[in-house]
């Protein structure tokens, strides 16, 4: 970290600290440092507070986000470390849009902006939660927004409301207020101490939020473990057990296919051990994944807070952690590891591998060889146990083969995998069982109203596609979507862009999970690590039948993960993404899935292995088309082993066991 200068170019001298460090640094981030910090600056120093030390851009630990400035000294009466995190703002007005939405809309900014007290205030409980040294003493930490260009009548809507010492408020009218609120803080000299503790301090959850944690999950959760998910249960407990007796580390792989329960283990152990008191984290490479995942565990889903979230992390997240930091670290969807952390631009000198294998006493992984599907990530079990072995690790290994996804039928499975030419022998027709229904629609728009009566008879429905269209990040003039997927006449939008829905759509990462996802088209980056009762799958160009077979063409896809001209691919790399992308697709449903091929000759290649949708589903009398009777051998039941998003429970949409 920088100490604060009061004088000097500090936008030059902090990028080029930034630089060294490995950073990328942002125009934006260097007119701040120039202004903003400036001003800061000379306010401590007018105020007498020019000594005390000001860590800058310091980066929250296991988070690439990095906090403006944070204050670290003395109390001038008790002598204790006093903190107080500082988010600074250039904006000169602003204006809420609702107070029970939490955002704000700020001139100049796309779209609604979180509000900063819900930001600086997530930032201090995000420490507290975290950093040991606050732990005895949370209350050393006071957290502002400063806002020096605003005048108070153009920011009322945002100084309005209930205030804490987690999130003050600084307009130039309350400038008297605020310069006796730092000198009944801060002592002038005295805190290189304070903020070498902060920066030193050991990074954990605490025992707090892990019982906050373990009642919300043990609350929520509904299933059981059976068979091989009891037993990598088990051998995780004996590890942790052991691990205690000082006995030789010990790392647990779980692999499995998709809906074979991974996820239902990983919760369970999360749940469980953290309501032991345990040092436990979750962490996945999947951004939609980890954010549901943070929605569902916590409290309240209007909760901005969302205290769980420093259990539910990224793989990334671990490149500074101490060795055995934790006593559990639990990696779902392991398959993601990639070659090495890159984490605010900077890259990890060691593999991820590495950096998991060393955050915990027992780390855990669960994966499925089948589910890489994006360049780059490199997860597998013989990788991960090599990585342990080499490190003197012992190694338990555990399969799941149960299936509880696709109407728990082992014969979808089995056949898909024929179908897409990932098995030894070609393809077969689709043998039917009762559990789980296969068919193929005849265009985009049968595939959609016999989903869309499901929909509207309270099942969960969704519309995937491979990556074959264009994605338009700018939104259209009256605020819709772009209708990017295209089909003869027939059109939708891809689902909304991560951090910027449009009114009534739900941001990407909870396009799986949020009832509003129906009318948009899902892509391998939203549907992984998902399920819901119907799946259809739209199979583009990349794809299709030539010379009896199914082959792979990725110049067709859109994605430019497998076509970035500067990071080429060989022709078998692709081949293997794009088949497992669909594999994954085609797996997400759990009563039923429909197909769809834009190729003429790939659906009458498919016709030979794949019943008519007419043939399993009966015409409405107005010409819609609905599935048969649910399958009554497969309800939605705890054994399923997976848990049902908060949200939408009522309606059946989970995360699944992928």
């Amino acid at each position: 970290m920088l100490l604060l200068n009061r004088e000097g170019r500090l936008d030059r001298e902090i990028a080029n600290f930034l630089r060294a460090a490995g950073y990328n640094v942002r125009p934006a981030e260097k007119r701040s440092w120039r202004e903003s910090l400036g001003e800061l600056a000379r306010h401590l120093t007018e105020v007498g507070l020019g000594e005390i030390d000001a860590l800058v851009e310091y980066q929250m630990p296991r988070s690439s986000r990095r906090i403006d400035v944070i204050l670290a000294g003395t109390h001038p009466v008790t002598g204790q470390d006093a903190y107080l995190v500082v988010e600074l703002k250039q904006w000169s007005s602003a204006v809420s849009l609702a107070p029970e939405a939490g955002l704000v809309d700020v001139p100049g900014m796309v779209g609604p902006q979180l509000h900063p007290r819900l930001q600086v205030e997530g930032y201090c409980d995000y420490l507290a939660d975290h950093l040991a040294a606050l732990w005895d003493w949370p209350d050393a930490l006071h957290g502002m927004v400063y806002l020096h260009n605003a005048a108070r009548e153009k920011v009322s809507d945002l100084v309005a409301g209930d205030w804490t010492y987690k999130k003050l408020i600084y307009t130039r009218e309350r400038r008297e207020k605020f310069d006796g609120y730092l000198r009944g803080r801060f002592a002038p000299r005295g805190g290189r101490r304070a903020g070498d503790r902060l920066l030193s301090s050991t990074v954990r959850p605490s025992r707090q939020l892990l019982a906050h944690v373990a009642a919300e999950l043990g609350r929520r959760r509904i299933f059981v473990l059976i068979d091989e998910q009891r037993r990598a249960y088990e051998l995780v407990a004996q590890a942790v057990t052991e691990s205690r007796r000082g006995r030789k580390k010990r790392a647990v792989i779980i692999t499995g296919g998709p809906g074979s329960g991974k996820s239902a283990v990983a919760l369970s152990l999360l749940a469980d051990l953290a309501g032991e008191g345990r040092l436990v984290a979750h962490a996945t490479g999947s951004k939609a994944f980890t954010l549901s995942l943070q929605r569902y565990a916590r409290r309240d889903p209007r909760d901005p807070r969302q205290r769980t979230r420093p259990l539910f992390s990224f793989f990334r997240d671990f490149m500074d952690d101490e060795r055995d930091n934790l006593d559990v670290l639990v990696c779902d969807e392991a398959h993601r590891i990639r070659k090495h952390s890159d984490k605010g631009g900077r890259s990890g000198d060691i593999p991820q591998v590495d950096e998991l294998l060393s955050a915990a006493k027992v780390p855990v992984f669960l994966l499925d060889d089948h589910q890489v599907v994006r360049p780059g990530e490199v997860g597998g079990a013989d990788m991960i146990e090599r990585a342990a072995r080499r490190q003197g690790y012992e190694v338990d290994l555990v399969h799941l083969d149960a299936q509880f996804r696709c109407g728990g039928s082992a014969k979808y499975d089995e056949w898909l995998l024929h179908l897409l030419g990932m098995a030894d022998a070609g393809p077969y027709p689709w043998p039917g069982d009762d559990r789980f229904e296969v068919g193929l629609v005849s265009s985009p728009e049968e595939m959609e109203a016999i989903l869309r009566a499901r929909e509207q008879a309270g099942e969960t429905c969704r519309i995937s596609a491979g990556f074959c269209w264009p994605w338009t990040r700018r939104q259209n003039k009256d605020g819709s979507l772009p209708l990017d997927v295209r089909i003869g006449s027939w059109a939708k939008p891809w689902n909304a862009a991560p951090e910027r829905p449009v009114g009534g759509v739900p941001a990407s990462s909870y396009w799986a999970t949020d009832p509003a996802g129906f009318d948009q088209i899902g892509c391998i980056y939203t549907a992984q690590g998902f399920e819901y009762d119907w799946s259809g799958v739209l199979i583009g160009p990349d794809l299709v039948a030539r010379g009896g077979r199914l082959a792979s063409d990725s110049r067709k896809s859109r994605d430019r993960a497998l076509t970035h001209p500067e990071r080429p691919m060989s022709r078998e790399e692709a081949d293997q993404l794009i088949r497992n992308t669909y594999r994954v697709l085609l797996t997400r449903g759990l009563r039923g899935v429909l197909i769809y091929a834009t190729d003429d000759a790939t659906r009458q290649y498919l016709a030979d292995f794949v019943p008519s949708a007419m043939a399993g589903f009966r015409p409405e009398s107005a010409g819609v088309h609905r599935a048969v009777q649910p399958i009554r051998a497969q309800q939605r039941a705890p054994v399923a082993g997976v848990p049902v998003h908060e949200d939408v429970s009522r309606r059946g949409v989970g995360t699944g066991g992928s």
